[in-house]
């Protein structure tokens, strides 16, 4: 088994750092707990925007604005010096409050699926679900099992397979998905975690699943199939998204969390809330769709 160590790429102190990704030359990402959106252009000075809400997840679309999936709804927003000319899209779990927004990205269709998680530590019981948005067919939920913390959602280079997990599982599931009816089948095993939980994952150009392991510090590089390839440890116990992007598409990056972390881990950790990363030995970056906001779509 190949792999390596991550090296400090951008100092932070995200309380929870998530949704990772290459855009346009930058890197983004959120810190959902600190309700801010980071960009980053390696070289440059970081640019961050206060969000109206904490922000579980975004994307962005074919029109240059952003999807946002803020802790209970859905906006879409513009970015300039602030957020701008925020329109509302749709309400989430509305009915029940112990829920918000978590993992998300679009499909290779440009549909948006994220999933949402249960807040309350103390029973962590499987309340959230999994929902596909798009202009066409509006909110729609996707007949998974419901998860406690609903993650790793990413899909196969060809879009017919979704991945995701309940991270309390300590398993990655797979499907076969399609856009278009938002329905699944054939859920099955991808691959179970035995160290840490599974967080945010991402698909490379070859249909290899890169997961972050929440808590074992760990950023672990499976193939199609679930097997082990490579395994990247950072300097931070809570590495919770990866990305694959960079200039030449062969870089691999991770957002980390200060987030339940005692003080004194926070001492041995100080590195905890940045930005973690390696070169690759080749190009695996593979960029999801943007989100089709084209209302001739609709």
């Amino acid at each position: 088994m190949h792999g390596g160590g991550l090296e400090l790429a951008l100092r932070g102190d995200a309380i929870l750092g998530e949704g990772l990704q290459w855009r346009a030359g930058r890197w983004w990402w959120t810190d959902i707990e600190g309700a801010r959106l980071h960009a980053w252009t390696p070289g440059e000075a970081a640019q961050s925007w206060a969000m109206p809400d904490r922000l579980g997840c975004f994307v962005p679309t074919r029109s240059g604005r952003w999807l946002l999936g803020l802790a209970k709804r859905l906006a879409l927003a513009t970015l300039g010096e602030e957020l701008e000319q925020l329109q509302a899209l749709a309400p989430v779990d509305a009915a029940e409050p112990r829920t918000r927004v978590n993992d998300g990205r679009t499909d290779r269709r440009g549909y948006f699926v994220f999933g949402t998680m249960n807040e309350h530590a103390a029973e962590r019981r499987p309340i959230g679900s999994f929902y596909q948005y798009s202009l066409r067919h509006g909110l729609r939920r996707l007949p998974l099992p419901a998860a406690a913390i609903a993650n790793s959602i990413c899909f196969s280079p060809d879009g017919a397979t979704m991945y995701f997990s309940d991270t309390m599982t300590r398993t990655i599931q797979q499907c076969d998905y399609d856009a278009e009816s938002a329905q699944v089948a054939n859920l099955r095993l991808f691959a179970s975690v035995d160290d840490g939980w599974p967080d945010g994952a991402v698909v490379d150009c070859e249909g290899g699943v890169w997961s972050a392991h929440w808590g074992a510090g760990r950023v672990r590089h499976y193939d199609a199939a679930g097997r082990i390839v490579a395994d990247f440890l950072a300097d931070a116990a809570h590495t919770s998204c990866p990305a694959l992007g960079g200039a030449d598409g062969n870089m691999l990056m991770v957002t980390t969390a200060r987030s339940e972390l005692s003080r004194e881990a926070l001492v041995r950790q100080p590195l905890s809330g940045s930005l973690f990363g390696t070169s690759l030995p080749q190009a695996l970056a593979l960029p999801d769709a943007l989100f089709d906001d084209d209302e001739a779509h609709a």
